[in-house]
């Protein structure tokens, strides 16, 4: 029987190394559906509960891979809803391919069923490559290209196939006029390392500054430890854009955590006081949390030179890859022999983490969110993989979450859309099936979609090596994040008819679908609930009842922040008393005096 093109579009994604495609099935894939039981399942369908899921799951497999994900979906609707996905893999830098179905080639232009105009839809997303395959013999040049340009620009791509074309046989180009041909999958690598007089240039401004900051983001992930080299010949401090949350762990003394709104105190005070600063791999794109223009001489290096010296003044850009151009700086830099400014950094550091502790133990109503986190980091696995959602826990995920060296975490840092945590914790543990994973989610991301993917978790854990997936849902049946933008940007109370969620046991919802649950509103509960959690032979939902009303204050609150808060207040914002008491604790525990010093 001769090959169809389903079979030819199966058997290229296994020699591109393709183990799991995340998907859902529709008749505009019936073609690629059929081949998946003929090739046995390799690669592996893994189905998710809706095609926005698929598309955060082979996101969330990229990230931690280091692989391309591929996703696939039918025609019309189903296309259409791996845009929010694919477009968190966009602004995220992620590569993944989408494979997508469309209507049969001889209903097209006639408004059929399902008939949508895929290459407008996609042009966008999908910008660095899209086509749609129309006959044969433009596979394999079609997947190949669509891989290749995943892996080089770290973006999304996108291969539409209509459906009848995926039943027809496979003939392949041609040495012909007009046909295509296309060299075997290899990896596709991209090292490149900027000008030697360029990183002189740059040697020469770290050399000349007293008080070196460095700014890392992902694109330092491969070179962490040249970012560590770095900072100690010249003293510097570490600060992490929250997609470079995991290039270094916090128990390093000169890591000063992440920056920005879901910053730290002792980030914020870095970047206000340095002369000399060092960006690497990150478009952290908040400049007011940087140092003021003209304050500090600056260094950038990436791997995009159209992303380079558009967030800060840089003296001088490098672009090129992390790790091979800090190889060739490093040699160039002299240490610094006063460490001052270093020390002084290690000082805010201790004095930061003794701050978290203090806030993190404060009483809440009835179970302080930040101890949440606070506890899991005295029990997180070296190993662990820790997947956010988007929303007030994603604050205590930047701030308080002690990364170890091996962690691995990330969220949809650029997009900062609702409903990957889950989603993404389910491609890590395809990516990394002997580690375990663990997904802190809002109950608004939740209820959006997290609850649905319980049940592909309990379809596919027992696949894995180690089963260990944690769900930590932080319960305040408020969409929290948006009701203190509320008060803190615009003065207004919180709306109850628009951020209260309708309550739920989210325990009582994971048994249902066959997974153990632990229901927590003592935080003298948090301990061992984690650890029976991470000790588990299968997934387990953590449903921790929070208090909505402890502040995710900024590093650093303006006039303005506050003057807003107290004016939701004054205005009959709910229970707002209790979130000004609340507040002004957290506040507090920063003039608390430091333990070495009272001692």
């Amino acid at each position: 029987m001769k090959q169809q093109v389903g079979d030819y579009v199966l058997q290229r994604l296994r020699e591109w190394g393709v183990n799991q495609v995340f998907g859902y099935p529709g008749d505009g894939i019936n073609g690629l559906v059929a081949a998946f039981g003929r090739a046995n399942n390799k690669p592996q369908f893994v189905q998710a509960r809706h095609e926005e899921m698929a598309a955060f799951q082979a996101t969330g497999f990229a990230k931690f891979s280091g692989k391309v994900g591929v996703c696939t979906a039918t025609s019309g609707p189903g296309a259409i809803h791996l845009l929010n996905g694919l477009y968190d893999a966009k602004l995220d830098h992620v590569p993944v391919v989408a494979i997508v179905g469309q209507t049969a080639r001889s209903a097209m232009g006639g408004s059929y069923q399902q008939e949508v105009d895929l290459q407008s839809l996609f042009k966008d997303v999908a910008s660095d490559y899209l086509v749609e395959v129309n006959v044969s013999s433009q596979l394999p040049n079609a997947l190949d290209r669509a891989f290749r340009t995943a892996m080089t620009r770290h973006a999304p791509t996108a291969v539409i196939i209509p459906a009848d074309l995926q039943e027809e046989p496979y003939e392949p180009p041609e040495h012909e006029f007009k046909q295509v041909p296309s060299s075997p999958p290899h990896a596709v690598t991209t090292t490149v390392i900027a000008p030697y007089t360029e990183i002189e240039r740059a040697a020469e401004i770290i050399d000349a500054g007293s008080k070196v900051a460095v700014l890392v983001g992902q694109g330092a992930r491969s070179a962490a430890r040249e970012v560590v080299e770095l900072a100690e010949l010249t003293g510097a401090g570490v600060a992490k854009a929250l997609l470079g949350k995991d290039v270094l762990p916090d128990d390093l003394p000169f890591v000063t955590g992440s920056i920005g709104l879901l910053g730290t105190r002792p980030s914020y005070e870095m970047m206000r006081d340095c002369d000399t600063l060092v960006i690497v791999g990150s478009n952290f794109p908040y400049t007011q949390f940087m140092p003021e223009f003209g304050q500090a001489r600056a260094v950038q290096i990436d791997i995009d030179g159209t992303m380079i010296g558009m967030r800060y003044p840089t003296e001088v850009n490098l672009v090129g890859d992390a790790k091979a151009t800090l190889a060739e700086l490093i040699p160039l830099l002299r240490r610094k022999e006063d460490r001052s400014w270093r020390e002084k950094i290690e000082q805010d550091v201790v004095r930061w983490w003794e701050t978290v502790e203090r806030q993190a133990m404060l009483q809440a109503k009835p179970v302080n969110p930040m101890r949440v986190v606070w506890e899991l980091s005295k029990q997180l696995p070296d190993n662990a993989i820790v997947t956010a959602d988007s929303g007030s826990s994603t604050n205590w995920y930047a701030r308080c979450l002690r990364f170890r060296i091996g962690t691995r975490g990330s969220l949809s840092g650029t997009l900062a859309t609702m409903g990957p945590g889950v989603p993404y914790a389910i491609g890590a543990k395809f990516a990394h099936p002997e580690r375990p994973a663990i997904a802190l989610v809002g109950d608004g991301a939740m209820q959006m979609n997290g609850m649905a993917e319980l049940l592909t978790i309990a379809r596919y854990y027992r696949q894995w090596s180690d089963p260990r997936l944690v769900v930590c849902v932080f319960h305040n049946n408020d969409l929290n994040q948006v009701t203190w933008e509320l008060r803190a940007m615009g003065g207004a109370p919180k709306f109850e008819e628009s951020q209260i969620l309708p309550e739920t046991s989210y325990a009582d919802l994971a048994r249902c679908m066959g997974l153990p649950s632990v229901a927590i509103d003592d935080p003298d509960q948090l301990a061992d609930a984690w650890s029976q959690a991470l000790s588990a032979d299968r997934p387990v939902l953590l449903d921790v009842r929070c208090d909505p009303e402890v502040p995710p204050i900024p590093p650093h609150a303006t006039y303005e922040q506050m003057k807003d808060t107290a004016e939701a207040v004054m205005r009959g914002d709910p229970d707002g008393w209790h979130l000004m008491w609340q507040g002004a604790k957290i506040k507090a525990q920063e003039f608390v005096p430091h333990r070495s010093s009272s001692s």
